[in-house]
């Protein structure tokens, strides 16, 4: 007896074994009639068309899968939501589906198959029609944003290098294309200021301010930008006025980013040779949006000893008045900048009561 037992028993198992694996699976993909996926699509199982034996739902990408299905020969049909639609509904159907035992069976609802296009409305057809063209512009139009902001990283790189005929090309190519990208206008005036090209730089960075104003979302880094570009050119051909009125513009547009364009204003009136006192106010007004930078107490104090005279009685120099102040401030700030030994020797020159804690090298 415990023989048949066992005997029986080794008989039953691989049957029941082999019962467990005898199921098939599907996969598929589902899509709009614009070929876009259709995210959380339901793909109901059975064999009348009505009663489900097995529900898939796909994600978001639009795949769906399910296992252990009974093989066998099913209806498979398609739910959705429409935009309007609080309810799945049917929206596509599959007849005598197969489904073998250990096999991955393969159904797509691809609504955009001309079959199943025949048979919508006139109407719907038209809103197809409208869609897909409305799809392609988009596509175009993004395909372009890409190109144009490759074009972009390489024109930056282009100005840090100081390759600024290349930049200057490909973004005078690009800002032609789309005139309406208010960056490409900025840049192609930043490689032009490099080129020393004033005048074309004015009339890019204005293009650039105009553009960007007109937009649906204004942005501020661009205004900001746009002005410093346009204060540096405007320094470049020594107007001055129009200059600073330039450098205010783009300190009012982004008011946390104030001391370095006050800044930068002081530089470049200080390298074009600009008015001593012009450097001197903007260097205050960089001072003042941030106290804690060095640079504009050096180049104040470099624009005021500009203007130092000579004691004829001791033949010492005698600085303005904010010259001695603002070196000794820079040094304090940044005692081994890269202008210290100007500073200290300066300093030391003048007889600075600091001349023994900033002795020149």
């Amino acid at each position: 007896m415990t023989k048949k037992f066992w005997l029986a028993a080794a008989l039953i198992a691989p049957l029941a074994l082999d019962a467990q694996q005898q199921t098939g699976s599907i996969h598929g993909h589902a899509q709009d009639p614009a070929g876009t996926p259709l995210a959380n699509a339901q793909i109901q199982i059975s064999t009348d068309g009505k009663t489900p034996l097995y529900t898939f739902t796909a994600d978001q990408n639009g795949d769906y899968k399910g296992d252990n299905i009974k093989p066998g020969t099913y209806v498979v049909t398609m739910f959705i939501k429409g935009p309007n639609d609080a309810n799945l509904k049917p929206v596509d159907r599959f007849e005598s589906v197969k489904i073998d035992a250990g096999a991955n069976a393969t159904q797509d609802f691809d609504l955009s198959r001309p079959e199943y296009v025949k048979k919508l409305s006139p109407e719907e057809q038209k809103q197809l029609a409208d869609m897909k063209a409305k799809n392609a512009g988009i596509q175009k139009e993004n395909a372009q944003v890409k190109n144009l902001n490759a074009d972009l990283a390489t024109a930056r790189q282009d100005i840090k290098d100081k390759k600024f005929d290349d930049a200057a090309t490909l973004m005078q190519r690009d800002a032609t294309a789309k005139p309406d990208a208010a960056v490409l206008w900025l840049e192609l005036a930043l490689a032009q200021n490099g080129l020393k090209k004033y005048d074309d730089a004015i009339t890019s960075a204005k293009k650039a301010l105009e553009t960007n104003t007109a937009s649906k979302k204004p942005s501020p880094e661009i205004e900001g930008a746009a002005n410093n570009t346009l204060g540096e050119a405007y320094a470049g051909k020594n107007q001055i006025p129009d200059a600073t009125a330039a450098y205010d513009a783009a300190a009012k547009a982004q008011p946390a980013q104030a001391g370095m364009f006050y800044s930068n204003e002081a530089i470049v009136l200080a390298k074009s040779g600009g008015n001593p006192d012009a450097v001197v106010a903007a260097a205050d007004k960089a001072i003042a949006a941030d106290p804690s930078k060095p640079v504009p107490y050096y180049l104040k104090g470099q624009a005021l000893i500009g203007k130092a005279t000579v004691d004829p009685k001791t033949s010492k120099i005698v600085a303005p008045p904010g010259c001695e102040e603002a070196y000794e401030k820079y040094l304090e700030l940044d005692p081994n900048g890269p202008m210290s030994a100007d500073a200290k020797n300066i300093l030391a020159q003048i007889g600075s009561k600091q001349a023994k804690s900033y002795k020149a090298k």
